[in-house]
């Protein structure tokens, strides 16, 4: 993700999620040393970003989207494949994230990935109180093929 990015990016946010990030949250991710972001361009467009920080061996999923009109194409599972790989690369064993409970398409994609349900964060989503459902996966070297989506 470039500086140049977060307008697209941030257009993207306003319609996918209820509770939206701002311009400067992403811009303080460009100044935060834990985070990386990557982006999915399509003819000189870009229709999807993912984010992640990482420290102490553990990659935590910070956001994740889709334009509306790819969506349903296989960008989130490439995004997400993305994350995992690199956080692989750099060391991590675990991944974490949150999600709403009534998001069925993500959670969806995160089981498929191999993301398993660990715990709950009441009232997490500020503005409608939904309480996140926490999940994680081991992204070790081993599980590499699971993490894919792909058959064993």
């Amino acid at each position: 993700m470039k500086r140049d990015d977060i307008p697209q990016i941030s257009a993207i946010e306003n319609c996918s999620f209820p509770s939206p990030w701002s311009q400067q949250a992403f811009l303080n991710e460009l100044e935060n040393k834990f985070a990386v972001y990557f982006v999915a361009i399509h003819e000189n467009n870009l229709i999807g970003y993912a984010g992640m920080w990482l420290f102490c061996g553990e990659a935590h999923v910070t956001t994740i989207a889709v334009h509306p009109d790819f969506r349903g194409r296989g960008l989130g599972k490439m995004l997400m494949n993305t994350l995992i790989d690199y956080a692989r690369e750099q060391g991590a064993d675990t991944m974490v994230l949150e999600v709403r409970p009534s998001n069925i398409p993500a959670l969806n994609l995160y089981k498929s990935l191999g993301f398993r349900n660990i715990g709950w964060r009441k009232n997490y989503y500020i503005e409608t109180r939904e309480d996140a459902l926490v999940m994680m996966c081991s992204i070790g070297q081993e599980n590499s093929d699971r993490q894919r989506g792909e058959e064993q």
